[in-house]
C-alpha cells in the first residue's frame, strides 16, 4: 500500500509558476515510479509527466507541458514534485500524483498502470 497526499495547488495568473508536492508513505518510495496526471473540467484524466525510481531518474512528459513542467523527486523526503512554469489558463485542472509499481518503461503514460492515487489538488490559472 502507498498513501499519497498532494499539496501546493492554488490560484495564479497566467505566466506564473507553481510547485506541487506529493508526499508518500507506506511502501518504500525509492522502489516505485511516480507520475502526475490532471483532470481538466469536463474531461478525462490525462497524463502530465512521470519519473523513474531514482532521484536523478528518467522522465517523460506530455507534449502539452514539455519544456514548461518538470517532474522530480527526493527519495530521502519521500516526496514527488511538479514544477510548473509559464502557466496557461488551459493548465487549470485538478492535479493528481500516482504510484506505478511496475517497470517505469512499460506504458508510463497509461493511467491504468498506476495503482495508488492521491486525492488531488486544484490548480487554477487566470488569464
Amino acid at each position: 500500500q502507498v498513501q499519497l497526499v498532494e499539496s501546493g495547488g492554488g490560484l495564479v495568473q497566467a505566466g506564473a509558476s507553481l510547485r506541487l508536492s506529493c508526499t508518500a508513505s507506506g511502501q518504500s518510495f525509492s522502489s516505485i515510479s511516480m507520475g502526475w496526471f490532471r483532470q481538466l473540467p469536463g474531461k478525462e484524466r490525462e497524463f502530465v509527466g512521470t519519473v523513474s525510481r531514482s532521484n536523478s531518474g528518467d522522465t517523460m512528459y506530455a507534449a502539452s507541458v514539455k519544456g514548461r513542467f518538470t517532474v522530480s523527486r527526493d527519495n530521502a523526503k519521500n516526496t514527488l514534485y511538479l514544477q510548473m512554469n509559464s502557466l496557461k489558463p488551459e493548465d487549470t485542472a485538478v492535479y493528481y500524483c500516482a504510484a506505478k509499481l511496475g517497470s517505469f518503461y512499460y506504458n508510463p503514460r497509461l493511467i491504468e498502470e498506476y495503482k495508488f492515487w492521491g486525492q488531488g489538488t486544484q490548480v487554477t490559472v487566470s488569464s
